[in-house]
């Protein structure tokens, strides 16, 4: 039953709203915060080198003051904001979908907890895989005579 009800898309829908109102109130009132979120749903543009990324635990804390809190950009899908990441600050965009924010945390407390499941993150890669196997695919000339028969 539990399980059900943090799949449920109106579930989802409403954690959703909520982790971008807190953030939102947050980011308004000018107060630092901390995120704990999914590291594997996360984009980095540029993509941070291998030395850095493999330090990232599966479930990992941004600190979100200075700079980083400046630059926060947030939208009904995603939080984005710019880092320096390992000893020489590689500077990267990051984007986070609103619903891989586990946690809100101010001044070491857990401010929000967000208990939904993504259905559509997962969704959404599946779907990326698909396509990219289908360029992958069609990029081989030889692979389109497999098409046309």
């Amino acid at each position: 039953m539990l399980q059900e009800l943090l799949r449920d898309s109106q579930f989802s829908s409403m954690m959703r709203s909520h982790v971008k109102e807190v953030i939102e109130m947050l980011l308004k009132k000018g107060i630092n915060f901390s995120i704990l979120t999914n590291v594997s749903e996360i984009e980095f543009e540029p993509p941070l080198p291998k030395e850095i990324s493999s330090n990232f635990k599966p479930i990992t804390m941004f600190v979100l003051a200075g700079y980083t809190f400046e630059s926060c950009i947030i939208n009904d899908e995603e939080l984005s904001f710019e880092a320096g990441f390992g000893p020489n600050n590689f500077a990267s965009l990051v984007r986070i979908p609103i619903l891989s924010v586990l946690q809100i945390i101010v001044e070491d407390t857990p401010l929000f907890i967000n208990l939904s499941i993504d259905t559509r993150t997962r969704e959404k890669k599946h779907s990326k895989g698909i396509k990219r196997s289908m360029e992958a695919l069609l990029s081989n000339p030889e692979n389109e005579k497999l098409l046309k028969k």
